[in-house]
C-alpha cells in the first residue's frame, strides 16, 4: 500500500474585470434604497467602465448620507451617453433633469440571479437580460454598476467593523497599562520586561509583554487582510456609506465579495466539491477505508483515495507534508438544531473544545444562512489547536466552514482550506491545512445526533517531542476520536447541568438546584481556564528551567491587574510533562482519589482531606465535581473537576476561601469568585498496538501502553501590582514540581519509568 501525501487543488481563479476608466463612480444614498428587494429605483450612472475613445465631461458633486460626512466625488460622463440619455427625458428643454427608473420585483429578481452567477456581465449578457426584462442594455449595466458600488459599501462596513473591534481590544489593554503605571510598576515601554535589574537572574515575561505581542497579531492580520481585499477590488469605484435598509445591511455580507481572489461562484465551487467528498469519506467502507488488525482504528487507503480524489500536487510538495486522516462515529445527547448552532456561532465552538481550540474567530462571512437556520451558510474561520502540554506547538489552520441541509434530518458541517489563504494573512504559520473534513450530523429520536466525523489535514513534517513523537505522528492528537469523545463529553455535561431530577443528597451541603449549578458553573470556568494555562499557545511564554532531578520543567508568569476571576497580582506557573508506565484509567483514578490526595496533591498539605459535596456530570463516575474540605487549613476548601472520555483525562483544582464557596453552594452567581486552577491531564502514549501485548518478562514493564501525564501549578507569589518575580520563587515552584513527580511515581511504583 503506497502512502501518498495530496491536498485539494483549488486554483486561484481571481475575478479581475474591474473598472476600466479611472472615473469615480457617483453613489447617492438613494441609490441604495430597497436595494435587494421589492421595487428598486436606481439612478442610471456610467462609472466609464464601457471604455471607449469618446469626450468625458467631469462635474463636481457635493454627495453626503445619513451614514457619511459630506464628500466630494468627480463623476466623468461621456457626451454620447449623455446626449443618449437627453433624448429620453419627458422634458427635453431641461437638459439637466435626470432620470430615475424603478424596476419591478420580477425584474430585480431576475437581475438578482444572473449577479449571483456573474456580477460582471458581458455585452451579450446584458443584451439577453434587456430583451428578456423589456429594459434598455445601459440600464442593466447600470443596474449592475451601483449593485457592485453598493457592495463595497457594505464591504467597507464591515471591515471597518473588524477594525473597531480591534480597537476597543487595544483601548482596553492600555487602559490595564495606564493603571499600572499610575500604580508605580516599572516596566519598559518596547517590551513589557520589568526595569529593575535586581531580579536579572530570572527572565521571564509579564503580562504587559504578552498582551503587546498578542495584540499586535490581530492587528496585523486584519491590516493584511485590508490589504488583500483592497488588491482584489482594486478599481472599483469608491462610495458614501449606503443608507440602505436594515435588512440590506442585515444580509449584506452575503452579496458577492472577493475573497482572496475568489469570487463567491468560485467559493461556492470548492465548498460543493468538499461536501460530496466528504460524504463519500464519511460512507464508504473496504477498500476506502481499511481497519487496523491490531489496533481496530480505520486506516485510510490513499492509493484508493487518489483513485476517488485525484489531485495534481507536485511530488516535492508531497515530500515536504505529512497526511493524518480519521473517522469516528458516535451518538452525543443535543438535538440537531442546536448542534448545528454549536458548529457555526464560534464562540460556541470554542467553549465546546476548551481542551483543543485555544483560538478561533469568523475572519469573514461569506455567505449568511437562510432564515433563522444556518442553511447555505459559509464563513472563512481561523483556528489555533493545541493539546494539553506545552511541549507540542499549537497547529493554526484557515478553512471555509460551509453548512448544507442534505435531508430533513440530515445535515453537513463541511471544512476545507482554500490555497494560498495561509500565505496572504501569515506567511510565518506553519502550514497546517484542511483538506475536505468535518461531520454529517443525523437527528436521532429523544434529542440525541447521530454523527460521523472525518477530520483530514495536510501539515508540513515537523520535529515533534520525543515524548509525544507516536501520539502526533499517529493522527491521534488531532483526529477524529479526539474530536468526538470531546464533543460526546460536553454535551453529556450540558445535558447534566440542566437536569431537573438530578438527586443532590450525597451532597449534604448543596439542597438547591440553583447551587449545584452555581458549582458546575465555576467549576466549568475552572476547567477552561485550566486547559488555557496548559498549552504552549501564544497566550503563554514558556522558558525551560534548569532542574536537578532532569525533568524537564517550564515556567511563566503573568500578572493580573483588572480580572476578577482569578487573584489579582503576581502569578507563577509552572509545568512538565512526563510518561508513566501505567494506563491512562489507573493513573485517573489515582489522581483523582480523595483518600490519596495527601499522595499527590501538595496543596492538601499532607493532610487528610473530607468530602464536602460530590455532583455528577456524567454517566461515569469519573465525571463529577467536588468540594473539599482540609483538615490542615481550616479557611479554605478545595473544589476539584474530574473529566474523562475516550481519549483523554483531566483532574482540575484550586483552593477557595471557605466563605466564597458557600455564597456558590447557596446559588448565587459564581462569575466574580477568584479561581486559581492546577492540575493534571493525562492521554494515551499512542503506543496501541503494543499495549494490546502481554508479557510477563520484567523488561518490558515499560516499552508501551503507557500514559503522558503533565503537571500544572498555578501560584499566586504576590498579590502587590507592583511585585517582581524573584529566582526564589522559580526555585520553589521547581522544588514543587520535582516533588510532585516523585511522590507519583513513587506511589504508583514505577519510579523507573
Amino acid at each position: 500500500m503506497k502512502f501518498v501525501d495530496m491536498s485539494n487543488n483549488t486554483p486561484s481563479n481571481s475575478h479581475a474585470k474591474d473598472f476600466a476608466s479611472p472615473a469615480l463612480t457617483l453613489s447617492l444614498a438613494g441609490i441604495f434604497r430597497d436595494g435587494a428587494a421589492g421595487n428598486e429605483e436606481t439612478e442610471e450612472v456610467d462609472d466609464g467602465s464601457a471604455g471607449g475613445g469618446r469626450r468625458e465631461e467631469t462635474t463636481m458633486v457635493e454627495i453626503s448620507s445619513e451614514n457619511s460626512v459630506p464628500l466630494m466625488s468627480t463623476l466623468s460622463r461621456s457626451r454620447d451617453d449623455f446626449d443618449a440619455e437627453n433624448e429620453d427625458y419627458d422634458d427635453p428643454t431641461n437638459s439637466k433633469k435626470k432620470k430615475y427608473h424603478r424596476h419591478t420585483a420580477h425584474q430585480i429578481r431576475e437581475l438578482e440571479a444572473l449577479f449571483k452567477e456573474s456580477p460582471h456581465p458581458d455585452e451579450k449578457q446584458r443584451q439577453q437580460l434587456s430583451n428578456q426584462l423589456g429594459l434598455h442594455p445601459r440600464q442593466v449595466k447600470f443596474w449592475f454598476q451601483n449593485r457592485r458600488t453598493q457592495i463595497k459599501a457594505i464591504q467597507e462596513r464591515h471591515e471597518n467593523s473588524l477594525l473597531k473591534t480591534e480597537i476597543d481590544k487595544l483601548s482596553e489593554v492600555n487602559k490595564a497599562l495606564r493603571m499600572a503605571m499610575k500604580k508605580n510598576i516599572p516596566s519598559c515601554p518596547s517590551c513589557g520586561f520589568s526595569s529593575s535589574s535586581k531580579e536579572a537572574a530570572v527572565v521571564i515575561p509579564t503580562q504587559e509583554q504578552q498582551l503587546r505581542i498578542e495584540n499586535a497579531r490581530p492587528k496585523t492580520e486584519v491590516e493584511k487582510l485590508r490589504a488583500e481585499l483592497g488588491k482584489y477590488t482594486k478599481g472599483t469605484s469608491p462610495t458614501t456609506s449606503s443608507g440602505g435598509n436594515d435588512e440590506e445591511n442585515k444580509n449584506g455580507l452575503e452579496l458577492q465579495t472577493d475573497t482572496f481572489g475568489l469570487e463567491k461562484s468560485r467559493i461556492m465551487d470548492i465548498v460543493n466539491q468538499a461536501t460530496e467528498e466528504l460524504k463519500k469519506m464519511a460512507t464508504f467502507g473496504e477498500p476506502l477505508w481499511i481497519k487496523s488488525f491490531e489496533t481496530g482504528r480505520e486506516i485510510l487507503n490513499y492509493d484508493e483515495y487518489m483513485k476517488e480524489f485525484p489531485t495534481e500536487k507536485s511530488g516535492e510538495e508531497r515530500l515536504t507534508r505529512s497526511i493524518e486522516a480519521s473517522r469516528d462515529t458516535g451518538v452525543v445527547s443535543m438535538d440537531l438544531p442546536r448542534l448545528v448552532q454549536c458548529f457555526m456561532d464560534v464562540n460556541q465552538w470554542k467553549e465546546t473544545f476548551p481542551g483543543m481550540i485555544t483560538k478561533a474567530s469568523t475572519l469573514d462571512v461569506i455567505r449568511n444562512g437562510e432564515g433563522d437556520n444556518w442553511v447555505g451558510a459559509v464563513q472563512l474561520m481561523f483556528a489555533e489547536l493545541q493539546m494539553l502540554t506545552p511541549v507540542v506547538g499549537t497547529r493554526k489552520v484557515y478553512f471555509l466552514r460551509y453548512c448544507k441541509q442534505l435531508g430533513a434530518d440530515q445535515w453537513a458541517i463541511v471544512d476545507v482550506s482554500v490555497d494560498k489563504v495561509e500565505d496572504n494573512i501569515d506567511a510565518s504559520l506553519m502550514k497546517c491545512r484542511k483538506l475536505p473534513s468535518g461531520c454529517i450530523l443525523q437527528d436521532q429520536s429523544n434529542a440525541h445526533c447521530k454523527v460521523t466525523w472525518v477530520e483530514h489535514l495536510e501539515c508540513q513534517q515537523s520535529t515533534v517531542h520525543s515524548l509525544y513523537h507516536a501520539i502526533v505522528n499517529s493522527g491521534q492528537a488531532f483526529g477524529a476520536r479526539h474530536w468526538m469523545a470531546t464533543l460526546q463529553q460536553q454535551c453529556e455535561r450540558l445535558t447534566f447541568f440542566k437536569a431537573t431530577s438530578v438527586r443532590i443528597k450525597d451532597s449534604t451541603d448543596v439542597a438547591t438546584l440553583a447551587g449545584r449549578k452555581s458549582i458546575l458553573k465555576l467549576a466549568q470556568r475552572m476547567t477552561w481556564s485550566f486547559c488555557h494555562a496548559i498549552g504552549a499557545s501564544s497566550y503563554n511564554k514558556w522558558d525551560k528551567i534548569h532542574s536537578k532531578t532532569g525533568d524537564d520543567i517550564r515556567v511563566a508568569s503573568r500578572k493580573n491587574l483588572t480580572d476578577p476571576r482569578e487573584p489579582f497580582g503576581l502569578i507563577l506557573c509552572a509545568t512538565s510533562s512526563v510518561w508513566l508506565p501505567v494506563s491512562r484509567n489507573v493513573l485517573f483514578d489515582f489522581l483523582r482519589d480523595e483518600t490519596r490526595q495527601h499522595e499527590c496533591n501538595i496543596m492538601s498539605n499532607g493532610g487528610p482531606v473530607e468530602s464536602i459535596a460530590n455532583l455528577a456530570t456524567g454517566q461515569d463516575r469519573g465525571n463529577a465535581v467536588t468540594i473539599q474540605a482540609m483538615k490542615l487549613k481550616e479557611d479554605m476548601w478545595i473544589l476539584q473537576d474530574t473529566c474523562t472520555n475516550a481519549y483523554e483525562s483531566t483532574v482540575v483544582y484550586a483552593p477557595i476561601d471557605i466563605g466564597g464557596m458557600k455564597s456558590v453552594m447557596t446559588g448565587r452567581d459564581s462569575s466574580n469568585v477568584a479561581v486559581l486552577p492546577s492540575g493534571f491531564s493525562i492521554l494515551p502514549d499512542g503506543l496501541e498496538s503494543r499495549s494490546l501485548v502481554i508479557t510477563s518478562r520484567p523488561e518490558e514493564k515499560c516499552t508501551g501502553g503507557g500514559s503522558l501525564l503533565t503537571v500544572l501549578y498555578q501560584i499566586l507569589t504576590s498579590n502587590s501590582p507592583a511585585a517582581k518575580l524573584s529566582k526564589e520563587s522559580v526555585e520553589s515552584v521547581n522544588n514543587l514540581i520535582s516533588c510532585t513527580l516523585h511522590r507519583i511515581k513513587t506511589s504508583l511504583q514505577c519510579e523507573d519509568g
